[in-house]
């Protein structure tokens, strides 16, 4: 059959990251290049600019809390952001040879009711990643819109509290900020998102894994008796491979993930401490709790497709090891040529030594 592309699932993804500089060309980081230039300059002006800004008014505002909790809950989420898309750049050889490796031979289904059999997975992926822009669109522009709304346009109100070593409060210079703001807080939210959605499907790849082996050892009570010993190293190659990919993948946003963890749980905070000082029907109001609501997807992202891996390795455990001792006794004819005794410690390796004796004991009564 066609080689399965499975990067085609989350294509809009990496289209997005491509776009905001954190997706250089195929098989490379970022070497000196037109498009490396050009993620310097976004991320710098965009990212890093928009958050010196910020971070610049924390010192200025200190004494006055409504301030400080107005400018410090969105400054320390845009932060973490710079310090995500650092350790992303920095890991993105890692990254590239994990899609590399996604596309191998031993990752590609075996078959189109296998391929069925991992849409699911992907679906709930993109049903997420719709889900996740949801809130977080509709926060960026009640953010962009709310000095309008509430008529503090005229009183030269940008949508962040920031320094800035020039005075915003005469034109152009106040349309020029507000302009620069917007861009820069759509571009910010725009590469966390995706950042978030491209870990989740990290997750959600070896969840599908999990789904093919299982689906490949329950086809091993089928085979024919030339078959089995091939098929059967090749099932335990497969989930060596898994084991490995997940520890890979568990290297790369690590970090990240304890980052995101701990900085959403001090914003969520300070983002209701800041929802009981304003008008309960301002647009600020409403701005603040699609707020929480996206940083509450966003810690739910990482936990759904986290358990959602835990979940199906401990059904694979147990489905492999159900299924195994049916089809070792279908294949009890074979069992001397085929068990020897590295084979014999994969298993033990794999099941644990809880099974193993039950594995033997099975091995010497065909034996005798």
């Amino acid at each position: 059959m066609a080689k399965y592309e499975w990067e085609h699932a989350i294509r809009i993804n990496i289209l997005i990251l491509k776009l905001v500089g954190l997706w250089p060309q195929e098989n490379e980081s970022y070497k000196f290049s037109v498009y490396t230039f050009y993620a310097i300059i976004s991320i710098n002006l965009f990212i890093n600019g928009h958050n010196f800004f910020q971070t610049m008014n924390i010192f200025v505002v200190y004494s006055d809390l409504d301030a400080l909790i107005a400018t410090i809950f969105i400054t320390i989420t845009d932060v973490l952001a710079s310090v995500k898309v650092y350790y992303f750049a920095r890991n993105m050889g890692q990254l590239k040879k994990l899609m590399i490796k996604l596309n191998s031979k031993v990752f590609q289904p075996k078959s189109d009711k296998q391929i069925i059999l991992v849409k699911p997975s992907l679906f709930s992926w993109k049903l997420t990643y719709i889900a996740f822009w949801t809130p977080v669109g509709t926060t960026l522009f009640l953010w962009a819109i709310f000095p309008i709304m509430d008529g503090s346009v005229k009183e030269y109100r940008l949508p962040f509290s920031a320094w800035y070593p020039y005075n915003t409060k005469i034109s152009p210079w106040y349309e020029f900020t507000y302009m620069y703001q917007v861009a820069s807080i759509w571009f910010l939210a725009t590469a966390n998102l995706n950042m978030d959605t491209l870990i989740a499907a990290l997750m959600m790849y070896v969840g599908a894994q999990c789904d093919i082996l299982c689906d490949d050892v329950r086809n091993l009570s089928s085979c024919f008796a030339g078959e089995f010993t091939e098929k059967l190293v090749t099932c335990i190659q497969h989930h060596r491979t898994i084991v490995k990919f997940a520890e890979n993948c568990n290297k790369f946003f690590s970090l990240i993930v304890l980052g995101q963890f701990f900085t959403s749980a001090v914003t969520i905070g300070l983002a209701m401490f800041r929802l009981t000082l304003v008008a309960p029907t301002s647009s600020e109001a409403f701005s603040l709790l699609f707020y929480v609501g996206s940083m509450t997807v966003q810690i739910f992202l990482y936990c759904w497709f986290g358990n959602e891996v835990e979940l199906k390795v401990r059904i694979e455990k147990n489905n492999i090891q159900d299924d195994f001792f049916v089809t070792i006794q279908s294949q009890t004819c074979h069992l001397y040529t085929i068990f020897d005794q590295k084979l014999s410690y994969l298993f033990f390796l794999i099941f644990g030594s809880d099974y193993f004796p039950k594995f033997v004991c099975i091995i010497c009564k065909v034996c005798q």
